[in-house]
C-alpha cells in the first residue's frame, strides 16, 4: 500500500511525466472527486503554442508546471491551502504578485517557501540550502509591497495560504528563468538522465527522485582516484572534501534520509544501484577546490524484476521506517 508520501508526490509526479513534452500542466482536483488529475485539452494546447499566455483558477490544492497566471478567489473560508510548483532541473521559478486581496490584519496569510515543504520535511535540505529556513519564507502581510517578485533557488518552490472571507484573493504570474548550473533538483519523471557540474564552489546538492529507481552513475569527477564504497556506520568517506552518496527513504527531506553508499573517488564505467525506497536522493558535497562532475541515469523501479544484471552493481536496499 502506498504511504501518505507517496500519495502526495509519488501520483503528482507520474501525471506530470504523462503530460511532459506535451503540456507540461497538471491540474490538482478538491479532494474527494473522483480523478485527481485534469490535462491540457487539444485547444489549449494549440493556444499556448501559439504564444498566448495560460491562465486559470487555482484551486486550494494545486500543483502546475507551466507558465501562466493564476488567480484563487476563496468561495468559502480556506485555512490550509497550497500550490506546489516545478521545473525542468535547469529552471528557476519567479513569482510575481499581480494582485493580493486579503485579510492580514484578520489572521490571512500568503507566503512564498523558497523549496518544496511536506509534513515538516523540507527540500532542499537546511544543510544543502544557501538561506536560512526563516529567509526562505516570503510573507506578503509582511513584506507588502516591498517584495512583489521572489524567484526560486531550485526548480521547485511554493506558495501556501489562509484566506477566510469569500471573494478575497490573490493573482500571481508564474516565469521560469535558466540556470546555467542546476544543484538542488527535484525530477518531475521516473527516468532521466542528467549531469550535476558544481564548479569550485562549497556547497552541496541534491538529485532527488520521488520514485523506487534503478540508478546508473556512468561518469564521476571528483579529482581522486577510483573507488566505490558502501557506508557502513564506522565507514564512507569521512574526511574526504568532496564525495557523491546516494540517500533512500520515505520523506522528502535528504538529511532525514539514510545513506545507502559513498562514492569518493573520480572513476569511468558504471556503478549501479537498487533502490526500492519511496526517494532516492543522489547528494554530492563539494569543497570547493574542484571542478566536480557526475553523470548519472535512473528509471523507476520494477518490482517483480529478478533478472540478475551484468553491470557492477550493488543490491537493493531500502529502510522505509527511518
Amino acid at each position: 500500500m502506498p504511504s501518505a508520501f507517496q500519495f502526495q508526490c509519488h501520483l503528482v509526479l507520474i501525471f506530470l511525466a504523462a503530460s511532459k513534452g506535451e503540456t507540461r500542466y497538471l491540474e490538482v482536483r478538491d479532494a474527494g472527486e473522483d480523478d485527481p488529475f485534469l490535462l491540457l485539452s487539444e485547444d489549449l494546447k494549440r493556444e499556448l503554442s501559439a504564444g498566448q499566455i495560460y491562465r486559470r483558477s487555482l484551486r486550494c490544492i494545486d500543483m502546475l508546471s507551466i507558465e501562466g497566471q493564476f488567480t484563487f478567489t476563496a468561495d468559502q473560508p480556506q485555512l490550509h491551502c497550497a500550490t506546489f510548483f516545478i521545473g525542468e532541473p535547469e529552471e528557476l521559478i519567479t513569482i510575481d504578485y499581480d494582485f493580493v486581496n486579503i485579510d492580514c490584519q484578520g489572521g490571512d496569510f500568503l507566503k512564498v517557501f523558497d523549496g518544496w515543504i511536506l509534513k515538516g520535511e523540507k527540500f532542499p535540505s537546511s544543510l544543502d540550502h544557501p538561506l536560512t529556513t526563516s529567509q526562505r519564507y516570503v510573507d506578503f502581510c509582511e513584506s507588502g509591497n516591498i517584495q512583489r517578485s521572489i524567484r526560486s533557488s531550485q526548480n521547485v518552490a511554493m506558495i501556501f495560504f489562509k484566506i477566510q472571507q469569500p471573494g478575497n484573493g490573490f493573482t500571481v504570474t508564474v516565469k521560469k528563468n535558466s540556470n546555467l548550473f542546476p544543484c538542488n533538483v527535484i525530477s518531475q519523471t521516473p527516468s532521466g538522465r542528467f549531469t550535476m557540474v558544481i564548479p569550485h564552489q562549497h556547497r552541496n546538492c541534491s538529485f532527488s527522485i520521488i520514485y523506487p529507481v534503478v540508478i546508473k552513475i556512468s561518469d564521476l569527477i571528483l579529482g581522486h582516484l577510483n573507488g566505490l564504497f558502501l557506508k557502513e556506520p564506522s565507514a564512507g568517506c569521512a574526511g574526504v572534501g568532496d564525495f557523491v552518496e546516494l540517500l533512500g527513504g520515505a520523506g522528502l527531506d535528504p538529511s532525514k534520509m539514510f545513506p545507502l553508499a559513498d562514492l569518493c573517488h573520480s572513476f569511468h564505467g558504471s556503478a549501479q544501484m537498487k533502490i526500492g525506497c519511496d526517494n532516492t536522493v543522489l547528494r554530492m558535497v563539494s569543497s570547493g577546490k574542484h571542478i566536480n562532475r557526475v553523470t548519472f541515469e535512473y528509471h523507476q523501479l520494477d518490482l517483480q524484476e529478478t533478472e540478475t544484471r551484468k553491470e557492477n552493481s550493488i543490491e537493493e536496499f531500502c529502510f522505509p521506517s527511518i
